[in-house]
């Protein structure tokens, strides 16, 4: 038996005499807890990734004042260095292998490939192995866990032992959260259980954190997306099977069926049985599923039979059922979604999930509408921001009448939630508030069928099967007079008439109060928005004007956009003040990637929270912090415009100062010096 091992039995031993000592119940590896916790173990991979089950080295459970029960996973380790490894500020899990690994001699193969998980950290490291058995806990019927790991190392022929305990919940995400000074197991001893207790409920993510958290997931999301649409893109009997529209179909598809549904057995790449009738094979159950999954979230009989019909054709297909070596193309890529992208939606994060489904498909062929750039994915961080000028709140009613993905509304709906968390104290009464919103306070109207589908989904994936989400042209279906739309969100179509600005104008119209928040192309309001915009400032004053960053698509779109705010159901005044803000640079750096494989390629360079804190501060009238766009850099004006509806834009007020300085004098000066100078040591000069 190896020194290593030694060290680690001697580890385990003196905690568990620890417990002991202390009163605390605990198991060992070989023991039973509970069914409820032995088969998440059991049926969770292994550390090493296979399928022999995950075992901790002890387990406790632990009873709270409450009748609330803790499970506590301790896992240990017997060599300095082996607490705990970190990948910045987080717990470094299960990774992927960036290269093949080296030859096997025994086997003649590479022990791994490139893109394999990798399992080393979770395996090697206290803390990350006692995370990762927390995690699988949190698959079972428990939804918190404390994570410990202790490691041990022999100092002058004695055993030294170090703890590091976090907390995971599903209140916060599954985000590992440490608990200070923890220093052994007496913080679990029977007198400390009341104090613990009070320790978890206050162990709540920050903003930063829910960000971090949340980008993490969204960029997560997209790699995967990428890596499977990379497989279709690599196989050349699959390459031109499926068009765009198609692929967002399948993807949807596959997504809803694996998706959960209350009272109902989760539907699993072995429900797929490689039958081959035209009337009974793998697409045929899938699209049974499909069925049952809508009409479980709420969706009437004429909505399932409409997406259905969108959905159908593409695994209808007999290319997609047709089954080869055993197993059907749906399968294979079912178990995919399954495996990878299923995980990664069983949040209640508000993000644009199936907006990045779209712009991961988009990276490699325009969508099918897309000659005028209408088809693109607004940025989270800029939906955020739109809905917050537009002041949303958890009585606002959100209206976005060209609603793509549904981006804008999941933006508004995350705020509306947030604040009435925050403000409404008594359990049932945000129930039933929480229960409003998602039914009554948002309104989508989408007229491509393909982008509907996402729209769909992502609502469903909101935990909202009964929000207004409509197909069809929003010219031809009026705002329902019993929907008081005080936020309009919009990223309209730049061919529609004014750039898109007839939208605006028809909402502008429409509503009694409120704001109305637009992404648009930036001309729009310098003399391309047709009647349109001088109509607008009849029933709307321009409040804002922000000239947003010139690769704000990177290269999904070249349009250059800007965003204007207005206060509805007050006409402009030519004495009214706009604000003006030159936000070209926001904070992010972007890049052009279109190879699947590529990392995601949005990069926080220059405090871009801290940025568009600001420019929220600026124009919701409230004390900046930063001062990145001031009167005094020329990077904020404050000014009047015609009401001729042509004069919007940032660049259009911005006051060039001419006139040379005495710093230009001395630059001047310096230069020619230089240029004589060096022509003097050349030969140049002859002079």
């Amino acid at each position: 038996m190896s020194s290593k091992r030694s060290v680690e039995e001697r580890v385990e031993d003196a905690c568990k005499r620890h417990l002991d000592q202390l009163g605390i119940e605990f198991y060992r590896k070989v023991d039973r807890i509970n069914d409820v916790i032995d088969t998440a173990l059991s049926t969770a991979k292994s550390k090493s990734g296979g399928k022999g089950g995950s075992y901790p080295d002890i387990r406790m459970l632990i009873e709270l004042p409450g009748n609330r029960h803790l499970p506590v996973m301790v896992e240990v380790k017997g060599r300095a260095g082996k607490l705990i490894k970190l990948d910045g500020d987080e717990i470094e899990l299960v990774t992927v292998y960036s290269s093949d690994g080296s030859i096997s001699k025994k086997t003649g193969k590479p022990t791994h490939l490139k893109g394999d998980f990798n399992y080393s950290t979770v395996s090697n490291y206290a803390v990350n192995g006692a995370v990762y058995y927390a995690l699988a806990v949190l698959d079972s019927d428990y939804d918190e866990c404390l994570a410990v790991g202790v490691n041990g190392s022999i100092r002058d022929g004695d055993l030294t032992l170090e703890y590091e305990t976090y907390y995971l919940s599903e209140r916060n995400h599954r985000v590992p959260k440490r608990l200070d000074d923890m220093t052994d197991f007496s913080f679990l001893c029977a007198k400390n259980r009341g104090n613990l207790s009070r320790i978890l409920d206050d162990l709540a993510l920050s903003e930063e954190e829910l960000e971090r958290k949340a980008q993490k997931l969204e960029e997560t999301l997209e790699k995967r997306v990428k890596a499977i649409h990379q497989r279709l893109y690599d196989a050349e009997d699959l390459r031109n099977l499926l068009q765009t529209n198609e692929k967002l179909h399948l993807f949807c598809g596959l997504i809803m069926a694996g998706l959960p549904v209350e009272g109902q057995a989760n539907f699993t790449p072995e429900d797929l049985k490689g039958n081959s009738s035209e009337s009974n094979n793998d697409g045929t159950a899938i699209m049974a599923r499909i069925e049952e999954f809508l009409r479980a979230k709420g969706r009437t009989e004429d909505k399932v039979k409409v997406l259905s019909n969108l959905l159908s054709p593409v695994f209808t297909r007999r290319e997609m059922w047709r089954v080869h070596s055993g197993v059907s193309l749906l399968k294979s890529l079912f178990r995919q979604v399954y495996d990878e992208i299923i995980p990664c939606l069983d949040t209640d994060l508000r993000l644009d999930f199936t907006g990045k489904i779209l712009n991961s498909l988009n990276d490699w062929v325009h969508i099918e509408n897309d000659k005028q750039n209408d088809v693109v994915l607004t940025p989270r961080f800029v939906t955020d921001l739109m809905a917050r000028l537009a002041r949303t709140d958890r009585d606002s009613f959100v209206w976005d009448s060209a609603m793509g993905s549904a981006g804008m509304l999941v933006s508004a709906l995350s705020i509306m939630e947030r604040d009435a968390e925050q403000r409404i104290k008594d359990a049932d009464e945000l129930v039933e508030k929480k229960r409003k919103i998602h039914e009554k306070q948002l309104l989508g109207i989408e007229i491509l069928g393909n982008i509907y589908v996402l729209a769909v989904l992502n609502m469903i994936l909101m935990g909202d099967g009964s929000s207004n989400v409509l197909q069809g042209d929003s010219f031809n279906i009026d705002k329902p007079e019993n929907f008081p739309a005080n936020v309009f969100l919009l990223n309209p179509p730049y061919s529609a008439p004014g750039k898109g600005l007839n939208f605006v104008l028809r909402a502008v119209k429409a509503m009694e109060c409120g704001y109305a928040c637009v992404l648009i192309q930036e001309n729009a309001g310098s003399g391309n928005g047709d009647v349109y915009a001088s109509e607008i400032l009849k029933h709307a004053t321009l409040e804002a004007s922000i000239h947003m960053p010139d690769k704000l698509f990177h290269g999904k779109s070249s349009v250059q956009t800007a965003i204007y705010l207005f206060k509805v159901n007050r006409p402009h005044e030519e004495d009214d003040l706009v604000t003006f803000i030159d936000f070209s640079n926001d904070g992010y750096a972007r890049s052009n990637r279109r190879k699947s494989s590529q990392e995601v390629n949005l990069r926080d360079v220059d405090d871009a929270k801290g940025r568009y804190a600001e420019v929220l501060a600026h124009i919701l009238g409230k004390i900046a912090v930063t001062d990145y766009y001031t009167e005094e850099n020329g990077l904020l004006i404050r000014d009047n415009i015609s009401l001729n509806g042509d004069d919007w834009t940032f660049t259009q007020h911005r006051k060039l100062d001419l006139r040379p300085t005495e710093e230009d004098l001395r630059k001047t000066v310096a230069d020619y010096l230089s240029w004589r100078v060096s022509q003097a040591i050349t030969g140049g000069d002859e002079q």
